[in-house]
């Protein structure tokens, strides 16, 4: 039986290649492709698949969000994460999300095949940068700061670019309200300023495009 298979991601190389190498091998069956979540959705509403490539970056939706969508709406679907995007952060919160694997964009077509195989059969696949990565990122996570949710607040309007005043602002509170947050944030998370500390917050996952 040939695995039916989609792809979404809106770079056209990318999918192209894809599709020639999927067309040309008798155990897929090249469903479609997809440029955005709109048009994923559209694309399932009448056409059966059985695994899908989803890079997480979309024009229209953050990946990890339409992977738990389409997880709730489509439970036997399997769907693999293909991405540039190497960081724990990302590929833990793919899997959390429901995804059967996770793919760094640079893998084989060989290996490519082999991972839609394998979650077909109901295995979980992760290439070998991927799960390095998410294992690094479940050692760290041992370590990592616990944050109040004012905290967490300050920290993701500071990575906007937001200042004292502005966030003191936008939250309510006074400026020295806010500079406290900020040095307890620098102080928990020992980093020794505020681009380190944003960066920081990018690596762990505690914001991202997905938390807008």
């Amino acid at each position: 039986m040939a695995i039916r298979l989609i792809v979404v991601d809106d770079h056209p190389l990318v999918v192209e290649g894809l599709k020639n190498t999927f067309m040309m091998d008798a155990d897929f069956t090249w469903c479609g492709c997809a440029a955005s979540a709109a048009d994923c959705l559209d694309i399932l509403s009448s056409q059966p698949c059985d695994v899908l490539l989803l890079d997480i970056s979309l024009p229209d939706q953050g990946g990890i969000d339409l992977c738990h969508q389409l997880k709730k709406r489509y439970p036997n679907l399997k769907i693999i994460g293909l991405s540039t995007f190497h960081q724990g952060s990302y590929i833990a919160r793919m899997m959390d999300s429901g995804a059967s694997g996770y793919l760094i964009k640079n893998a084989s077509t060989d290996e490519i095949k082999f991972a839609i195989r394998s979650v077909f059969k109901g295995e979980i696949y992760l290439s070998q940068e991927a799960r390095q990565q998410l294992e690094a990122k479940q050692s760290q996570d041992k370590h990592q700061a616990v944050l109040t949710r004012r905290e967490l607040e300050v920290l993701r309007l500071i990575a906007d670019g937001l200042t004292n005043p502005q966030i003191a602002k936008q939250l309510f509170v006074s400026i020295d309200t806010v500079d406290s947050h900020r040095k307890n944030l620098l102080a928990k998370t020992q980093c020794n300023n505020t681009a380190a500390l944003v960066r920081y917050a990018f690596e762990n996952g505690w914001v991202g495009m997905d938390n807008k």
